[in-house]
Order: structure tokens, then sequence, then C-alpha cells
């Protein structure tokens, strides 16, 4: 069990998504995901293996939810800034966690 500090930690933050690539590189189907995170945080990049429910047309301009104060991962040759947040479905597919109405960007999940 977390403690509620040790919990408070973690920062969740909404961000728009900017931009969506293809990640060929990848071991398993994935994108590249550039997302906006607002002026403190600014714009974060991070890869998802979220293909099976997304097209990179349906995730632009998508706010999503992600963690910001993790260590930065390297996969493959890109560089992973963030960890974007989704519930997992017995057959691996992602849904991303989001919010209900636009909200700023930056804004922290509590």
């Amino acid at each position: 069990m977390l403690t509620w500090e040790e919990f408070e930690k973690t920062e969740m933050r909404v961000g728009t998504v900017l931009e969506v690539n293809d990640f060929p590189e990848a071991r398993k189907p994935a994108y590249q995901l550039t997302i906006d995170f607002g002026e403190a945080i600014g714009i974060r990049k991070t890869s998802a293996q979220i293909t099976k429910r997304y097209t990179k047309e349906v995730l632009v301009g998508r706010q999503i939810v992600a963690v910001v104060n993790f260590p930065k991962k390297q996969i493959g040759k890109f560089m992973s800034e963030c960890l974007v947040l989704g519930a997992v479905g017995q057959e691996g597919d992602v849904i991303l966690l989001a919010p209900d109405f636009k909200v700023e960007n930056g804004l922290r999940i509590g």
C-alpha cells in the first residue's frame, strides 16, 4: 500500500496532443506523441502503444492524462519524457484517460 505522501509525489497532468507519428522501430505497434503540458511544464514527447483503438488523426488535439515526473526513458533511438495513462484491456488495448471537458494544459490530477 502507498502512503498518501507517496501518492502525492506522482505528478499526473493534463496535456494536449500536438503531433502523432508512426514508431516503426518499436517492438510492439506504437505511436510517438508530442504533447503540450502548458507553460510551466512545456512540450514533452513519449511513445504509446495505443494503435489498436486510436488513429493519428483522432489523437491530434485530444487532451490526455500523463505522469510528467518520471525519469526519461530511452526506447530505441527515441527518448520518452512522460508516461501517458490508460486502462489496459484483456487484449492489451489501451483506453486513454482524459478529462470529460476541455481544461487548461498542465492542470494537475489529484
